[in-house]
């Protein structure tokens, strides 16, 4: 008997929500700026004030190689990095396929139920 990953289905097109949320605690004169494509679409940028967020649903497709990035922007801090990639994240989105990041001062945080966060990478 084989084992199915709960987040992949045989045919591929597993959807998901990926939430991109500014966590600054003090930054209402300067905001956080951001702009994510894919290889397929661009979904262009925002500016995002405190608590602001930015999110999207996408289906993966059957190669499992969908991927979304984004580049962020703050005073003179930019990164770029991957906000969903297929092969990565169908097990760390958990069941319900929710990928959400929080953007503060130290850097950038995931979580699959926006209650626990973990740290991923800083800013630099």
């Amino acid at each position: 008997m084989s084992m199915l990953r709960p987040a992949e289905p045989l045919n591929g097109g597993s959807e998901y929500e990926v939430r991109v949320v500014n966590g600054f605690t003090n930054n209402s004169s300067l905001p956080l700026v951001i702009w994510c494509a894919s290889k397929d679409s661009e979904l262009g940028g925002r500016a995002l004030q405190e608590h602001d967020d930015f999110s999207w649903r996408l289906k993966t497709n059957i190669w499992g190689t969908t991927h979304f990035w984004c580049t962020m922007k703050w005073d003179q801090m930019r990164k770029s990095f991957d906000a969903f990639k297929a092969s990565r994240d169908a097990y760390r989105c958990g069941t319900a396929r929710k990928c959400s990041w929080l953007v503060k001062e130290d850097g950038f945080y995931f979580s699959n139920d926006e209650v626990n966060w973990q740290k991923d990478f800083p800013w630099y």
